[in-house]
């Protein structure tokens, strides 16, 4: 707690001023995490003080607050281009993420908790940077870091905005951001030593070597490929919605199920299955084998009722025999990406007739 507050003076993220009487100080909170590897081995213990951002009113404390992040789809691209073009993926992580950047809104907090001024105690803090938890912060991260890597040679890119990257002649670096972590690429690992330097004068970094663990994604690279599951993932959902003891089932659903309206069965909590919905579709990043079931199940969350319950447990319990299955990219001569779209499948099916 004493570090994430040391933080905060080094950063200058607030000053102690008397209560304002036309601007209330937003409650705070410290939320404590620990950070795993990928083998579910604490790596960090964290103390993050927060915001209470939800108490926040638009246009009086904040104005925008949308900032975009890397989506799962775009990650796995990236993963099949590294391997294509032997490219090694490393990882970094931006201590403090969100106290980098000025804010522009006039915003007060309270004192946090355990550590109240004796001499002040009904002073409230006055924010020049952004606080974890603030409507407005990952905006004002996202732009600082974008800005830093744009003055520094970088270009972004023009259809993903979170992709960054850099030519040297023969080599390249690209970078992928998820806020406060980073995956870059090289062609060449001296460009690596370069990058983290650059990125460690200007921000506190950690850097984790080799990509191995990434939002959820383990990751296994070699030479020739590169391999992606979620295994830690599913044992974790077996034990929340404790299914671990439950027998394995050979497919994810039965070949004459028949999922539809049902109002004779019972009706079941609507929270736990619109989770379990949730948890399996972002399964899906690397088993696409569950996609559809996954998908047929999630049309009932407006009214769950006991037979769907039974389907989407039967997915789970599917999942617990083949916990370890993923997507494996490997390196090929030739890299093609192709896109497609289905809203207007007949004019389509029409069009490549007569272009074929």
């Amino acid at each position: 707690m004493r570090e994430e507050l040391d933080q905060f003076k080094k950063n200058e993220v607030w000053m102690l001023v008397e209560p304002s009487t036309n601007k209330v100080g937003l409650g705070v909170k410290w939320v404590f995490k620990h950070k795993l590897d990928e083998q579910g081995k604490v790596v960090r213990n964290q103390a993050r003080l927060m915001a209470k951002g939800y108490s926040q009113k638009e246009g009086i404390d904040f104005t925008e607050t949308y900032a975009l992040v890397a989506r799962l789809e775009a990650i796995r691209i990236l993963l099949a281009f590294a391997t294509y073009n032997n490219i090694k993926l490393f990882q970094m992580d931006v201590k403090s993420a969100f106290l980098n950047e000025f804010i522009k809104e006039e915003v007060y907090v309270e004192q946090p908790p355990g550590f109240e001024n004796v001499d002040f105690p009904q002073h409230v803090y006055k924010l020049n940077k952004a606080l974890y938890g603030l409507r407005q912060a990952p905006r004002a991260w996202y732009e600082r870091l974008s800005s830093f890597l744009l003055e520094n040679g970088f270009q972004r890119g023009n259809v993903d905005t979170n992709l960054f990257y850099k030519d040297y002649s023969n080599e390249f670096i690209m970078v992928k951001i998820y806020v406060g972590d980073i995956i870059f690429g090289v062609t060449n690992e001296i460009l690596c030593k370069d990058f983290f330097k650059l990125m460690q004068k200007e921000f506190e970094m950690s850097t984790m070597g080799e990509l191995k663990f990434f939002l959820g994604l383990q990751n296994k690279q070699t030479k020739d490929k590169i391999f992606i599951h979620q295994s830690k993932y599913v044992r974790e959902l077996l034990k929340r919605f404790k299914l671990d003891e439950a027998k394995p089932m050979s497919t994810p659903m039965h070949p004459t199920t028949s999922l539809g309206l049902d109002k004779e069965s019972n009706p079941i909590n609507i929270t736990e299955y619109r989770q379990m919905i949730g948890s399996l579709l972002y399964l899906t990043a690397s088993r696409p084998d569950i996609m559809f079931n996954v998908c047929l199940c999630a049309r009932f969350q407006e009214d769950p009722r006991e037979v769907y319950l039974s389907a989407i447990k039967r997915i789970v319990r599917y999942l617990k025999g083949i916990a370890n299955l993923g997507l494996c990219y490997k390196r090929r001569e030739k890299f093609k990406l192709q896109g497609y779209s289905d809203v207007d499948y007949a004019g389509d099916k029409v069009e490549r007739k007569s272009t074929s």
